[in-house]
C-alpha cells in the first residue's frame, strides 16, 4: 500500500471524500489549459501496465486469496480475476481510448440568429464524476482513461474484494498523469473498505456533478435512493435472445451459446431465451445438447420442458431474473408480438436480440423493443464500449436522459452555448 493510501485510510469517510472531491474540482480546472498533454498520459499508462504487469498480478492474487473464504461463484471469481491476457487487454484498451477522436471542443450545432448573432453549441466536460463499482479491477483503468479523455476527474469507489488490485492500478494511473504533466488528482481512489465513503460521495452536491454506479442491483438501488447528485445507471441486465420462426437455426445456436456462456457473470450475458413455437421441435433438442455440454442449468416453461431433458420448471420470478451465472430461462412464444410483449414485461431495457432471416421481422423487433441496445443476428455480448468502437466504457446506461447504452468518453461530456455578437443589446 502506498504512503498516500495509508493516509487516506486513516481519515473519516466524510473528511476523505470531501477532501478528494475538492482536489478533483481543482484538478479539472487545472486540466483545461493542459488538454494537449493527454496523449502522453495514455502512452505512459500503457507502458506502466506492461512493465508492472507482475505487480498487478501479485496484487490481484492477494485479492483472490482474501476472497477465497467468501464462497465466490465461478462468475464472481471470473469478474475479479486478472491474468496476463487481461492485463495486456487493459494496455490495449488504454491505447484504443487514446486513438478515439477528441470528444471536447466539438461544434455540435451552429447558426446565425435573425439579429445577426453567431450561436454555436460546444461539447465540454461534465466535471467531477463519482464512480461506484464492484469486483472488476480492469474497470478502474477504463474509468480513469475515459475521464481524462473527456476532461473530467473521477473519484473511484471500488469494492473491497478488489482493494489491492485497485490501489496498485490507481497508483499507476497517477504516476502516468504526473509524468504527462497533468494533475494527479484527476484520478483518486476512495477507501474501498469503508461503505460510508460511498454514502458521503453521493451527497456532495456542488463538488460532484454525476454519479455512475456499476454493479449489482442492490448497490445501484442504494445509490439511487440516497444520492443527491444526478445518477446514470442500469439496475440489471435481463437480456433476451429471441429465435424467430424465420431463424437460421445453426446461427441461432451459436448466438445463444455465445450470449450465455462466453462470460455468464457480466451484464450483457443472455439470461432468457424465447423460441417461436414453429421451430421448437427442430431447435430445442440441439440447444439442450449444447447447453448440457456447457453445464448450463435450464429453467423452462411447461411447453418446452419435454424437449429439454434435465430442465427445471421455471417460476414467475425466473422470467425477470438476472442470474449472472450458467442458468438460462427458456420460454415458447407464438410469434414476434408475443416475444416483444414478454421482453417489455420482464426485461430490463438493457440488451435484447432477435435471430431471423426475415428482414421485416427484424425491422419490427428493433422498433417494438425499447432497450438501450437491440441486435439482429448477433450476440448480446456485443453491447460493449470496446466492441462499439468507443475504446472502453464506464458503464451501460438504461436510463433515457443524456446517455443510453455503452458510455464512452463522448457520453461523459455535456455542452455549452457560445454566442458572438457585435454590440447586440436586447430590446424586449
Amino acid at each position: 500500500m502506498t504512503d498516500r493510501a495509508e493516509a487516506v485510510f486513516h481519515r473519516t469517510a466524510e473528511q476523505q471524500v470531501k477532501a478528494a472531491a475538492q482536489r478533483a474540482r481543482a484538478a479539472v480546472s487545472g486540466l483545461r489549459a493542459q488538454l494537449g498533454r493527454r496523449p502522453d498520459f495514455y502512452g505512459e499508462l500503457a507502458r506502466l501496465l506492461r512493465v508492472r504487469r507482475q505487480d498487478v498480478l501479485d496484487a490481484n492474487r492477494a485479492d483472490l486469496a482474501a476472497a477465497a473464504s467468501e464462497n465466490l461463484s465461478a462468475a464472481g471469481r471470473d469478474r475479479l480475476s486478472l491474468d496476463e491476457r487481461r492485463v495486456e487487454a487493459m494496455a490495449q484498451m488504454v491505447l484504443a481510448v487514446a486513438a478515439q477522436p477528441d470528444p471536447l471542443g466539438r461544434v455540435l450545432e451552429g447558426r446565425t440568429l435573425p439579429n445577426g448573432m453567431e450561436l454555436s453549441k460546444h461539447s465540454v466536460p461534465i466535471g467531477v464524476i463519482g464512480f461506484i463499482y464492484e469486483s472488476r479491477p480492469n474497470v478502474t483503468v477504463e474509468a480513469a482513461c475515459l475521464a481524462v479523455k473527456s476532461g473530467n476527474a473521477v473519484l473511484l469507489k471500488g469494492g473491497r474484494e478488489a482493494a489491492q488490485s485497485n490501489i496498485l492500478l490507481e497508483t499507476l494511473c497517477r504516476v502516468a498523469l504526473h509524468k504527462a504533466g497533468l494533475p494527479e488528482d484527476l484520478v483518486q481512489l476512495l477507501d474501498s473498505a469503508d461503505r460510508a465513503s460511498a454514502r458521503e460521495l453521493v451527497k456532495l452536491t456542488g463538488l460532484v456533478d454525476l454519479v455512475i454506479p456499476r454493479g449489482g442491483k442492490g448497490l445501484i438501488a442504494t445509490v439511487v435512493s440516497e444520492s443527491r447528485v444526478p445518477v446514470i445507471k442500469h439496475y440489471e441486465g435481463n437480456c433476451h435472445v429471441y429465435v424467430h420462426a424465420g431463424a437460421d437455426l445453426d446461427m441461432a445456436l451459436a448466438i445463444v451459446d455465445n450470449a450465455k456462456t462466453q462470460r455468464p457473470g457480466v451484464c450483457n450475458a443472455a439470461e432468457s431465451l424465447l423460441v417461436d413455437r414453429a421451430v421448437l421441435k427442430d431447435f430445442l433438442p440441439r440447444f439442450a445438447q449444447r447447453m448440457g455440454e456447457r453445464k448450463v442449468e435450464l429453467r423452462a416453461c411447461g411447453e418446452c420442458l419435454p424437449l429439454l431433458p434435465g430442465a427445471k420448471p421455471a417460476s414467475e420470478e425466473d422470467w425477470a431474473a438476472e442470474y449472472l451465472d450458467l442458468i438460462l430461462s427458456v420460454r415458447a412464444v407464438g410469434g414476434l408480438e408475443e416475444a416483444c410483449h414478454h421482453i417489455e414485461r420482464y426485461g430490463s431495457h438493457h440488451t435484447d436480440a432477435i435471430v431471423t432471416r426475415d428482414l421485416e421481422a427484424a425491422r419490427l423487433f428493433t422498433e417494438l423493443v425499447d432497450s438501450a441496445v437491440v441486435l439482429v443476428n448477433a450476440s448480446t455480448r456485443f453491447n460493449d464500449g470496446g466492441q462499439f468502437g468507443l475504446g472502453a466504457e464506464i458503464g451501460i446506461s438504461t436510463v433515457r436522459l443524456h446517455a443510453r447504452g455503452p458510455m464512452g468518453a463522448g457520453e461523459l461530456t455535456t455542452y455549452k452555448w457560445i454566442a458572438y455578437g457585435r454590440g447586440h443589446v436586447r430590446a424586449e
